[in-house]
């Protein structure tokens, strides 16, 4: 249980970093339009400090812990999760610089992103089908 909370203590600050980033960035460069910039402390605020403190939650009630898939899931979603942050980062500093991509380089995000996003799905996946598997303690 100790793990899922200092997974939550650690999502939790890098979260609040990144809004402190995306703030101050957008401010010094004087950007006021919408960027996917400000997703990015969002997604680690809820998929990453709020989900872990559920599964904390889990965790004391049951076997979480030592179902396999569990463990599977936490290694998946530790890369998923910090490269979907990652490309949000990436394409969020590119809009506020006004940096105009070429079509190679848009595509590359898009689909990087689009794999991170399908690693954190078939993450899902493996917490659900271990969650269905959960017995009291």
């Amino acid at each position: 249980m100790k793990k899922l909370i200092d997974l939550a203590f650690f999502y939790a600050a890098v979260g609040l970093g990144c809004g402190v980033f995306y703030r101050e960035f957008t401010k010094y460069h004087d950007f006021s339009g919408h960027t996917v910039l400000a997703a990015a402390h969002v997604h680690l605020l809820a998929l990453g400090t709020l989900l872990f403190l559920i599964l904390a939650l889990f965790a004391l009630h049951t076997d979480l812990l030592e179902q396999a898939l569990f463990r599977r899931f936490l290694i998946l979603y530790q890369i998923a999760l910090p490269a979907t942050v990652v490309l949000l980062m990436v394409r969020g500093v590119f809009e506020v610089l006004g940096t105009e991509l070429t079509r190679a380089l848009d595509a590359s995000i898009s689909g990087l992103s689009g794999i991170a996003h399908i690693l954190m799905t078939m993450a899902f996946v493996l917490l659900f089908l271990s969650m269905r598997r959960l017995k009291k303690q």
